[in-house]
């Protein structure tokens, strides 16, 4: 007889859709959460009694949750409200230049071309088709499809497309891509931003990621009342469609039985039965993989949620304040265990739209990259003072003006806390080199009935692709039940199961 109960640990982006669609599918699925929501790495943190959006602050991939919420018989407009944004970013430098990108590709084009000249708005279109090539030939060969190693990626492009395969640079940095198309250093810099998405280096990181131009352009959406209302979204779908939610339910760890999962046990004692788990902690935190030596990471961050008065600079709501050296700011994040001496500043000011003054007290969420060595270095008090008043002094001579703030500060070792396993680092395994796309795990372990989904796994991180992980383990799942074979599933490819000590949910 078949057991098709399911227990998923940690209510991310990717265990909430990994819930969803095996609820759909006729699973009945308990999803356990030691914190007190869902949401994951989409938390907010209170600040003067208001609710600051202290973790992922875009939308992108809109698609991705259409066509989750169609496959549970619902609508995504049902349940939360977005809207698309006019200005994607506005981004400064520390000579009093400033630079807008648009939702409308041309309009990004004559900004560029007002900013840097004719030939560079030239380039910047060249730059968005070859971004768009990129992303059109791995969408569905890589990105929304099971990991595959790089012979497969290029079978499933296909050999009739090799001219496609070469374009996707896999062996280029992307900082050489960037000055390929690029000759302005400032448009060098915002455009090997793209790799911070990531948690990476542009000096280290592959020309694949300029697909991440492409998903910007084809939009960007606030979501009313800030992030967190689609985490809640998504717990109502789950509901729905009959997931049973335990929150303040901290998992010791997973246990097994003639070499396969058969449930988990909880921090105070109670074991809860299941064939089948799917983990939305860090792929190391259950010794499901090996866990990533500190070099290996992503970056973390500090971050600042804030409740202050601004004035001065023309804030939007996606700002970035960039550094005067961009290879040294990452040499120094490479090399050392403290932030750089000068480093690249994102602020979000999520009480806005596009333009236009805030007279009132706003809500900005403020971030500067790190090193993930929150278990092995911790920063010191000291550290993270100085590094906060370096921020502070760089934005004021930028011509923003904080006053009356209320702050919480979050710091690599917070993040480790709340993230167990990563160091604080929020992005899994950093993107450097052109094998790391390809060392992620992916949905299946070696150990049946394991499975596991978030922005540590395949396809990596970001709201959005998490939530593909979620559907790509679900889609394990079934997929696996539909076999006849039993020894397939005794020949996974990932890591092995062991018990550890917590849990917790990641993005």
């Amino acid at each position: 007889m078949r057991d098709d109960r399911a227990v998923v640990i940690g209510a991310g982006m990717g265990g909430l859709a990994a819930a969803i669609d095996l609820a759909t599918a006729g699973y009945a699925v308990t999803l356990l959460e030691r914190a007190a929501a869902a949401g994951g790495k989409m938390r907010e943190v209170e600040v003067g009694g208001a609710p600051v959006d202290s973790g992922p602050t875009v939308l992108t991939m809109r698609w991705v949750f259409d066509a989750m919420f169609a496959a549970a018989g619902a609508r995504l407009e049902d349940h939360v409200a977005l809207q698309p944004l006019a200005v994607l970013a506005r981004h400064a430098w520390s000579s009093g230049a400033q630079l807008d990108l648009h939702a409308d590709l041309h309009a990004s084009a004559d900004a560029i071309g007002a900013f840097a000249g004719a030939r560079a708005a030239k380039s910047f279109l060249t730059f968005s088709a070859a971004a768009q090539r990129m992303h059109d030939t791995l969408l569905d060969t890589y990105l929304r499809a099971s990991k595959p190693n790089p012979l497969q990626l290029a079978q499933r492009v296909g050999w009739r497309r090799v001219g496609d395969l070469l374009a996707i640079r896999p062996f280029d940095t992307l900082w050489r891509a960037i000055c390929d198309h690029f000759k302005d250093a400032r448009l060098r810099q915002l455009f090997a931003r793209y790799a911070t998405y990531c948690g990476s280096s542009p000096f280290r990181a592959p020309a694949t990621l300029m697909l991440i131009a492409h998903v910007e352009q084809q939009g960007v959406w606030t979501v009313e009342g800030g992030m967190k209302r689609l985490a809640d979204a998504l717990v109502a779908l789950a509901v729905a469609k009959g997931v049973t939610f335990r929150f303040g339910a901290e998992v010791a760890r997973i246990e097994t039985e003639h070499g396969r999962v058969c449930g988990v046990r909880l921090a105070n004692g109670e074991r809860l039965a299941a064939p089948t788990i799917v983990s939305n902690a860090d792929p190391a935190h259950f010794h499901a993989v090996a866990p990533l030596r500190p070099r290996e990471r992503s970056l973390s961050a500090i971050t600042w949620s804030v409740r202050a008065r601004t004035t001065g600079f023309p804030l939007t709501r996606h700002n970035v304040f960039f550094s005067g050296d961009y290879p040294t700011e990452f040499r120094q994040l490479d090399a050392r265990n403290a932030p750089p001496s000068d480093p690249t500043i994102y602020v979000c000011a999520q009480d806005r739209r596009d333009d236009g003054d805030f007279a009132d007290a706003e809500r900005l969420l403020v971030l500067v990259n790190a090193p993930a060595r929150g278990d092995t270095a911790p920063l010191t008090p000291r550290e993270i003072d100085a590094c906060e008043k370096t921020v502070m002094n760089r934005l004021a001579r930028s011509g923003l003006t904080i006053s009356d703030a209320q702050v919480t500060r979050t710091t690599p070792q917070d993040f480790d806390t709340l993230f167990p396993a990563s160091g604080g680092a929020l992005y899994g395994r950093a993107t450097h080199g052109w094998t790391a796309s390809f060392q992620r795990p992916g949905s299946r372990t070696k150990m049946p009935g394991l499975y596991l989904t978030g922005g540590g796994v395949h396809p990596g991180p970001g709201v959005p692709m998490a939530a593909i992980s979620g559907r790509l383990a679900a889609q394990a799942i079934l997929a696996d039940r539909a076999s006849t074979s039993s020894s397939r599933q005794a020949a996974m490819r990932g890591g092995i199961s062991m018990p550890s000590a917590t849990t917790n949910s990641t993005a």
